[in-house]
């Protein structure tokens, strides 16, 4: 004997003799479909809460996603460039070989008092992440014997380092400590300037100019130390050509 008609026997010795006879099988239908209710509900819940919790591991992911790395602000070419793009150069302490000048090496007159004049020239750099800018200025001091020591050099740190304008500008980065032979505010503009202004406090200093051996529409140009002191930045800078007008 089965636990149905077990059951059965169970109900019907039970049933009083005034009411009608109970429909067992109706009975157990309505149990079987209260359970199946039973349990589609619980699934129901399981899900919901899978759902919910993905969504919260979502935005969790999206809230901590790393911020974009901000890249440095292009210069502009009616300005002095950012100082921050001047360092030092190489020098003998670090045990580095002096890079060799590209092209001549252009004098500025400016010479100390030890007889070194200061001097301007290229040098080739490799910039990985910036694949556009292959050369670098520095400033340096020639001797009477001809040898050459390198100061300071400036490079571009975006784009092209033959992109028309003016490209990054150097300054003294040490005018509280006199140096023997003066460090000018100089720099090089890409196109036909025949005449760049310097403003300070409303004043114009012209500055001092020559073209690149290697590409005739680069001008490196440098200012009197004795106009601008060595370590005082521009307020402004132009660039004319051969009619005046602005480049």
């Amino acid at each position: 004997m089965n636990e149905a008609e077990q059951m059965r026997r169970a109900l019907r010795a039970t049933e009083r003799a005034d009411l009608p006879p109970l429909d067992l099988d109706a009975i157990m239908r309505d149990g079987r479909r209260l359970r199946r209710r039973r349990h589609l509900v619980s699934g129901g819940a399981a899900a919901l809460s899978v759902v919910a919790l993905t969504g919260v591991v979502v935005v969790g992911v999206r809230a901590t996603a790393p911020a974009p790395a901000v890249r440095p602000a292009p210069v502009a070419s009616a300005s002095p460039a950012a100082p921050a793009a001047t360092s030092p150069a190489p020098t003998a302490s670090r045990r580095e070989p002096e890079r060799q000048p590209v092209g001549e090496v252009v004098g500025t007159g400016i010479r100390g008092t030890d007889g070194d004049e200061r001097v301007l020239y290229f040098v080739p750099v490799d910039l990985p992440r910036t694949p556009g800018v292959k050369i670098a200025l520095v400033a340096g001091r020639r001797a009477p014997d001809g040898s050459i020591t390198s100061d300071y050099l400036i490079n571009d740190v975006e784009g092209s380092d033959r992109r028309p304008g003016f490209h990054q500008i150097g300054y003294d980065q040490s005018p509280e400590t006199p140096r023997p032979t003066p460090m000018p505010g100089f720099g090089y503009f890409v196109g036909p300037a025949d005449r760049i202004i310097g403003t300070v406090d409303g004043r114009e200093i012209p500055a001092r100019l020559a073209r690149w051996s290697r590409d005739t529409r680069v001008v490196v140009f440098w200012f009197d130390p004795k106009a601008l002191p060595p370590g005082v930045e521009l307020d402004g800078i132009v660039a004319r050509d051969a009619k005046g007008r602005r480049l």
